[in-house]
């Protein structure tokens, strides 16, 4: 359902919102505070709720309601990037000011947290809105499907990938899914398979540049030690984790760690030099897909030694 549309202005009449123009000034003038808001706090916000209950408002043919998540998630989100993990993102010039590019990202934590980091990171510190791309599960999940829609991801499948770059939006994909994300501490920052190079054919389809991306912070924060295999098919999940603070402290072990992160966008790697058809190429397509984990592997091992500790005493 479409409401009635508005732009990155009238967000600001909501809750208090960072626009994408704010974010570009702010991110070029390297000041750490964030763009002040104009106006009463509470009028803005009774604005932001008389929008929602009237129906004013607008999603895409996606779901993607840019309002909410800007006014909502981000703003919830948004001080586990600042004062949890102290993010510092790097790179962000090699990110395209306009038009269609693909992010293609590492992936660890055991719990997808790395993705909502990005995204703050995207509409902070770059000035652009990501759609990330999420596996079938995501979507197999009733109020979870919902939410994610709603926030602007979508299923990571060639024909939504495809219309996505196509309309000159920013797509995220992690190509190592679950394998990523769940894999033992034992094995952190090592790169697990890229799966067949599908987000390569949609980006070489759409002649789109991809942008590596490392993030470095998210292997520490739920260190993975083993799983529960019988518990975890029991629940129709990948995984159930063992780490050294859950199960063993119920709820309190779902607290991540306070870990410093980092994240770096890498230079484009250009695909419109191959044209459309090369998208059918499995040789172009191996190939390509094999320099981007290769790039990311590479950035990763540097940035890993430039973070340095994990858990940098907190001054």
């Amino acid at each position: 359902m479409h409401h009635s549309a508005h732009d990155n202005a009238d967000d600001a009449e909501g809750a208090k919102v960072i626009p994408l123009d704010a974010a570009r000034a702010w991110r070029a003038s390297g000041v750490d505070e964030e763009p002040a808001a104009d106006g009463d706090c509470l009028s803005r916000l009774l604005s932001f709720l008389r929008r929602r209950v009237t129906g004013d408002y607008e999603v895409d043919e996606f779901g993607f309601d840019h309002e909410l998540t800007d006014t909502v998630l981000l703003e919830l989100v948004r001080p586990v990037y600042r004062h949890w993990f102290r993010v510092d993102t790097v790179g962000v010039g090699n990110v395209p000011d306009e038009g269609g590019a693909l992010v293609v990202a590492n992936h660890s934590g055991t719990l997808p947290i790395d993705a909502l980091m990005m995204q703050v990171a995207m509409h902070d510190e770059v000035g652009r809105r990501i759609r990330l791309l999420g596996a079938d599960l995501v979507y197999q999940l009733p109020v979870l499907s919902h939410l994610a829609r709603k926030t602007g991801h979508t299923l990571a499948c060639p024909e939504d990938a495809d219309r996505l770059l196509r309309k000159g939006e920013v797509v995220g994909v992690f190509p190592e899914g679950f394998k990523g994300v769940g894999k033992r501490f034992s094995e952190r920052y090592r790169l697990q398979r890229f799966g067949r190079g599908g987000f390569v054919a949609s980006a070489i389809r759409a002649g789109v540049p991809i942008v590596p991306c490392a993030i470095v912070g998210a292997e520490e924060i739920y260190p993975k030690l083993g799983e529960v295999p019988l518990l975890s098919r029991m629940l129709g999940v990948p995984y159930v984790p063992i780490t050294p603070l859950f199960p063993w402290f119920g709820p309190l072990g779902l607290v991540p760690l306070p870990s410093k992160w980092m994240i770096e966008f890498g230079e484009p790697i250009r695909t419109d030099e191959y044209g459309p058809a090369a998208a059918d190429d499995p040789m172009v397509v191996f190939n390509t897909t094999d320099h981007v984990r290769d790039v990311i592997q590479q950035i990763l091992n540097e940035l890993r030694l430039r973070r340095g500790h994990a858990f940098p005493p907190f001054f």
